[in-house]
């Protein structure tokens, strides 16, 4: 693949900025190019307000800029307008990139400041009311490219924003593939002694996902207590994500667990840093979200794990998961039919568990590599960045 920078000199400095670098789907896209800008010769900036993926972004060759950019109070984004400005004139950046609203506003009237490209990336969900919000939202369309990371978000951009056309991109989320692939044995013998999991464990199924409601943890231990009551009792389900300040439903969760007196086959297991060993540890990952995934990074890293996945099908998931031969899509907010895949999945004999596992590795290696997702960002930014240098009436 050839080099969208090699002809730029100075080399170009992106800006990508971003509410925090703690865990999520818009977190990693940013580190993963970071350490692409900067392969292809470029410089990577990255302004949040901090997190644990801070040292791996070091670690790839960028530079971060700490400050309050997740701040929705209007004081502090006036401030960040400053803040970011000087940090532009600064490291002489090329191009500006948002991936949140809150930052996206400062992040705009920066750039337009600095007269110099402004991207964004629709990561979450297109909210069509209330007004206010829709207005509040209409940040994430006011660059001069619009990326969607689906078809699904394409689609709803159009329908609630309208912008024009020709600034509407589509790039899929990407995945680094070999990440995923056959983690060490000693990785994956560490976590299971570390979560407790024994020769009994059964079928293992992993909902990895941050607590919140709209992931659907409660979906998936309400099909967890239709397996018990079926007389299927011989599987493990791993719940594996971070709390994040909510309490009150991991309080919830932990309460339904106790009622459905699944203690010995569900677990909340907390953060996990080693996903790829979580992955390889499972037979089967669950994505059972209530509210549609606007991309679903989750679906999409098991089956690169050759995995077979159980989704909502509904938004992205739609898209990435192939029903009936890389996993199942289930209607969303339905424990039943979340139940019913989930007992197809532990009825399979190993061979046929492995061949819809190698089918999703299959797809998600053609079709959302990071390698791919890289490439077709870094042209993006290297046409606007040309169209940005070019002499005044010259293409």
């Amino acid at each position: 693949m050839s080099n969208p920078f090699a002809a730029f000199d100075p080399r170009p400095a992106i800006l990508q900025v971003v509410p925090a670098l703690e865990t999520g789907g818009a977190e990693r896209t940013t580190v993963d190019m970071a350490r692409a800008i900067v392969a292809a010769g470029g410089r990577a900036i990255v302004a949040s307000r901090g997190g644990r993926m801070v040292e791996e972004l070091i670690a790839a060759g960028a530079t971060h800029a700490e400050m309050a950019v997740h701040s929705k109070n209007p004081v502090v984004m006036g401030l960040n307008v400053e803040r970011l400005a000087r940090l532009i004139e600064r490291e002489g950046v090329d191009l500006v990139h948002a991936r949140s609203r809150a930052p996206g506003w400062s992040a705009l009237a920066a750039a337009r400041r600095a007269k110099v490209p402004f991207v964004t990336t629709y990561h979450s969900r297109v909210h069509e009311k209330p007004r206010l919000k829709v207005f509040y939202n209409s940040v994430m369309v006011r660059g001069d490219a619009v990326i969607a990371n689906s078809q699904w978000t394409a689609a709803n951009i159009r329908a609630v924003h309208k912008p024009e056309e020709a600034r509407i991109f589509t790039v899929p989320r990407g995945i680094d593939i070999a990440a995923f692939a056959s983690p060490a044995p000693e990785r994956v013998a560490a976590l299971k002694s570390r979560w407790g999991i024994g020769d009994d464990a059964g079928t293992i199924f992993l909902h990895p996902a941050r607590l919140t409601r709209w992931k659907g943890q409660v979906i998936s231990i309400a099909a967890a207590q239709l397996l018990k009551q079926r007389g299927i009792g011989d599987f493990t389900l791993l719940l594996a994500g971070d709390a994040q300040g909510r309490d009150a439903y991991e309080g919830e969760l932990r309460q339904a667990i106790t009622a459905a007196e699944l203690g010995a086959r569900v677990r909340l297991v907390g953060h996990c840093d080693d996903m790829a060993a979580a992955y390889a540890l499972s037979h089967c990952v669950l994505s059972p979200s209530i509210e549609a995934e606007p991309f679903g990074r989750t679906a999409v890293e098991a089956q690169a794990a050759s995995r077979p996945v159980v989704v909502s099908d509904s938004g992205g998931q739609q898209e990435t998961v192939i029903e009936g031969k890389t996993g199942f899509r289930v209607p969303p907010g339905d424990p039943a039919a979340l139940a019913d895949a989930m007992a197809r999945v532990a009825g399979m004999d190993a061979a046929t568990r492995a061949a819809m596992g190698a089918a999703g590795h299959d797809n998600a290696a053609t079709h959302y590599s990071v390698g791919a997702m890289c490439g077709a960002t870094l042209s993006i930014y290297a046409r606007l960045i040309g169209q940005n240098r070019a002499p005044a009436g010259k293409p």
